[in-house]
């Protein structure tokens, strides 16, 4: 067989059928225009609820385990790691910054795939949509803080700086980006902001319980502080490697 010349033939049992294209990655992706991109057929409408391949219940249900558990936000693609670290110290605040982040993930999640497919897109304005993105997910973050400084003053001191820099989380920012790019359909996108911020309030959570057993143990005085954060971190993020066989 002569393959120095055209494309390379994948070669099965079944018969031989060209290799397909490559789908772009990245945020570059995400900047070009969607006919740029490789797209579901949606017959000239956005897909509502695209039914993944099964279409039962059960592939949702792989779908929200494989986002929070084999591709989790902080531990994979290592987003959202200044709050992990910052906030981390307290369960008590972890757990709290983890839902206060989960809420803003999700709702940013459902409202900015409904401002791509019914404002950019229909405008051919998908340039502004890192800046789109932003403005969305500054308004979540400030109802939210409104709200902890109405209900629980003491929440509000206690988490500080950290609650307004939700606005500025990148895990918050890459969950519509990451939608965008993976061509998500409505429930889809509904199902990956909320896995995400499953998997990012189950990482602070746990990594708040191993930072306070850290506190009671002796440690040396060189990995003292941040760096033994850094190595809890580290074989936290071993650890959920077991999760990639579940999917």
């Amino acid at each position: 067989m002569d393959l120095s010349a055209g494309d390379l033939i994948w070669i099965s049992f079944s018969g031989s059928r060209e290799a397909p294209p490559a789908a772009c990655r990245g945020v570059a992706c995400l900047m070009q225009k969607p006919s740029a991109r490789t797209r579901r057929p949606t017959n000239g409408h956005a897909a509502i609820f695209h039914t993944p391949p099964g279409g039962t219940i059960m592939d949702y249900l792989l779908f929200l385990i494989g986002t929070a558990l084999v591709n989790n936000m902080v531990l994979v693609h290592f987003l959202g790691l200044c709050p992990v670290m910052g906030v981390s110290s307290k369960l008590d605040a972890s757990l709290s910054m983890g839902l206060a982040t989960a809420f803003v993930m999700t709702i940013g999640g459902i409202s900015s795939w409904l401002i791509e497919h019914y404002v950019l897109l229909p405008l051919g304005i998908g340039f502004v949509r890192i800046l789109a993105y932003i403005v969305l997910i500054a308004g979540l973050v400030q109802l939210m803080e409104l709200l902890i400084r109405k209900g629980s003053p003491l929440l509000h001191r206690s988490l500080g700086i950290y609650l307004p820099l939700i606005t500025t989380n990148c895990a918050v920012i890459g969950v519509p980006l990451i939608s965008v790019r993976e061509n998500h359909s409505l429930a889809e996108a509904s199902l990956y902001g909320f896995g995400s911020a499953l998997g990012f309030t189950l990482v602070m959570v746990i990594f708040a319980g191993m930072r306070e057993r850290l506190a009671l143990a002796r440690v040396p005085a060189a990995f003292a502080g941040a760096p033994i954060a850094f190595v809890s971190a580290g074989l936290l993020a071993l650890t959920f490697m077991g999760f990639g066989g579940l999917i």
